[in-house]
């Protein structure tokens, strides 16, 4: 049986207001190679929803919720939350956490899948934060990914019913966030997209279905997943398309820009019958997910709920998991 204080909620973050939009991006992509204009460009999507993005709400009201089944059916721990990206930031989540007396907590990443992005550099995060507030920063255990679990597939598939119920005969183009190839190479990203596509397109029973990408953001001399969204829309010749953000667990700023605003207006100018099913949210199947996964923890004997042929993923990530370029 492990002792754990406290839950942590670890995500990406997102300004709050038009003066927030550019610091944030800058942190975003603080030592990667992406052009000043790009940025400027990615800007715009925010100031085209008031400089606010909805992700902060969002895990607002996922915290919520949690803080909600916890009380009232266990374990009784506080929950937390730390950004990589903005406030509230991980370092000072992890100062709070000190000085409240927690001494190890477990974290829930708002990822479903390893890669560099959503497992080791959030890890890598957490590291640099309890290095930044020092003596007596709380020890942090991960969660494991939970791309599989019936907690989130559930959802997923209730999700898709109901668009399939307002598009009926349907293509399906399932779409997570594209990330550079050489970063897919090393991680099993692309393996457990394709799992839960198929977990979902089987529990609907559709099998005309496709893994697509949006939201990149590297060069054009980079080698990123595809196809995009959009391309995909042009070239398939499908003229009824449910999309499905299967990749993200809330709607975001990315998943409203990228699908209610670009993909939507591509389907409109090639008269494609398009809808966009829901992502997981708060769904409650979703919350109990999380416990689920808290409780498997804290004790061992608790079932490791998966789905699918490649069964619960690893609790601890190996020291090599998911680097953030080719290994030699």
């Amino acid at each position: 049986m492990n002792e754990y204080d406290a839950i942590l909620v670890v995500s990406f973050g997102g300004p709050e207001k038009p003066d927030d939009v550019i610091p944030f991006l800058e942190n975003v992509l603080r030592g990667r190679n992406v052009p000043r204009e790009r940025m400027m460009a990615v800007a715009e999507h925010y100031y085209y929803f008031g400089g606010k993005s909805p992700i902060n709400d969002q895990n607002r009201a996922l915290i919520a919720g949690l803080e909600t089944l916890l009380a009232a059916e266990g374990p009784h721990l506080p929950v937390y939350w730390g950004n990589r990206n903005w406030h509230p930031m991980l370092a000072d989540t992890l100062r709070q956490m000190r000085d409240d007396g927690v001494r190890r907590a477990i974290a829930f990443f708002t990822s479903a899948y390893s890669s560099y992005s959503g497992c080791r550099q959030y890890r890598e995060n957490i590291i640099a934060a309890r290095a930044e507030v020092g003596e007596g920063a709380p020890e942090i255990d991960k969660l494991r990914v939970f791309y599989n679990h019936p907690g989130f597939i559930g959802p997923v598939t209730e999700n898709v019913k109901a668009a399939l119920a307002k598009c009926p005969a349907s293509h399906i183009a399932f779409t997570a966030h594209s990330i550079p190839t050489v970063m897919a190479d090393t991680s099993c990203y692309v393996q457990q997209l394709n799992e839960a596509c198929r977990l979902v397109a089987e529990a609907v029973n559709i099998t005309d279905y496709k893994l697509v990408y949006q939201s990149r953001s590297g060069p054009p001399t980079q080698s990123w997943l595809g196809p995009d969204i959009c391309d995909h829309l042009r070239t398939s010749g499908h003229s009824r398309v449910v999309i499905c953000p299967i990749g993200f667990i809330s709607d975001h700023l990315e998943v409203l820009y990228d699908l209610a605003i670009e993909a939507a207006a591509v389907s409109a100018e090639l008269g494609i019958h398009m809808v966009r099913a829901a992502t997981v949210g708060t769904h409650p199947a979703f919350l109990r997910m999380i416990r689920d996964l808290i409780l498997e923890r804290i004790d061992t004997a608790t079932p490791r709920l998966a789905l699918g042929a490649f069964g619960p993923s690893h609790d601890v990530c190996p020291v090599d998991c998911c680097p953030g370029m080719r290994r030699p």
